[in-house]
């Protein structure tokens, strides 16, 4: 697995994550455990960074749970999401308690009460219980705004979404980013499972076998990850074998310009 460092974040972090919307948002004994041979996977495979947000239900504390015993050796990054200040530093304080009391990445999610949020939480990286500060959005809509909030100098890290048919950051996100050091995370790989959907073959991926490709999830997120203004791509999952297939796509060789034109053709016929 490569790793690469997450811009001026001072956070180096594997190419390859996990995101946990929806697939750690889970009650029930069964649920929880298979949530923790997931995390199994994941570490034995390198991809030790975790994102989460307090608006994916259960998905903090379940990740939390996983981690007990075990939480220096991941990468946890999570989020704030509310409009109230109150509610907002409520948020903080349970996922400090989720995750021993320390948070490795906390980003703004979707923009929402960006200034007040943003001051709460430059005041806990100083109090050392956060390691860097980022913010994060998926529409496209919410993109000025976004780079408003990048050009601050407040943030080292952005999240977004990023894949054959989701490519409006191409446009001015990824060149500012590039431009002013910040590290990227990349949300929505697989098109939120959309692109899996598609009856890819054998034959078709195997122009790419030279990279290291097997299966179309492992193209898709080489697409991404070739960008090298991409530092870490996080697709959910809660199958333990697709962690495994996941996490091997964080090695190079990386796609030239051809192959990734050859995915994203895939991707959109």
């Amino acid at each position: 697995m490569e790793n690469r460092t997450l811009g001026e974040s001072g956070l180096t972090v594997p190419v390859v994550g996990m995101g946990t919307w929806q697939t750690f948002d889970v009650h029930g004994t069964q649920a929880e455990e298979n949530a923790s041979v997931v995390v199994d996977r994941a570490l034995a495979a390198g991809a030790n960074f975790f994102d989460s947000s307090p608006m994916y239900g259960e998905s903090e504390r379940v990740l939390g749970g996983t981690l007990q015993g075990r939480r220096d050796k991941a990468l946890v990054a999570t989020k704030v999401w509310t409009n109230s200040m109150a509610e907002g530093r409520e948020q903080m304080e349970r996922a400090f308690a989720y995750f021993g009391g320390y948070v490795d990445l906390y980003q703004i999610h979707n923009l929402v009460n960006w200034k007040e949020h943003l001051a709460t939480v430059e005041g806990l990286k100083q109090e050392g219980k956060i390691g860097a500060i980022g913010a994060t959005h998926y529409q496209a809509s919410a993109f000025g705004e976004l780079k408003t909030v990048m050009k601050t100098g407040r943030i080292t890290t952005i999240q977004i979404p990023y894949n054959p048919m989701e490519r409006d950051v191409e446009k001015e996100i990824l060149p500012l980013a590039a431009d002013i050091g910040l590290g990227v995370i990349v949300m929505r790989p697989l098109f939120q499972g959309k692109l899996m959907r598609k009856n890819i073959s054998e034959s078709q991926l195997k122009p790419l076998a030279e990279f290291g490709v097997r299966t179309w999830a492992q193209a898709l997120l080489k697409w991404v990850l070739s960008d090298p203004r991409c530092h870490v791509a996080i697709p959910a999952t809660s199958k333990p074998e697709r962690m495994t297939e996941n996490a091997a796509a964080g090695s190079g060789p990386w796609f030239g310009p051809e192959e990734r034109t050859y995915v994203a053709k895939l991707a959109m016929a």
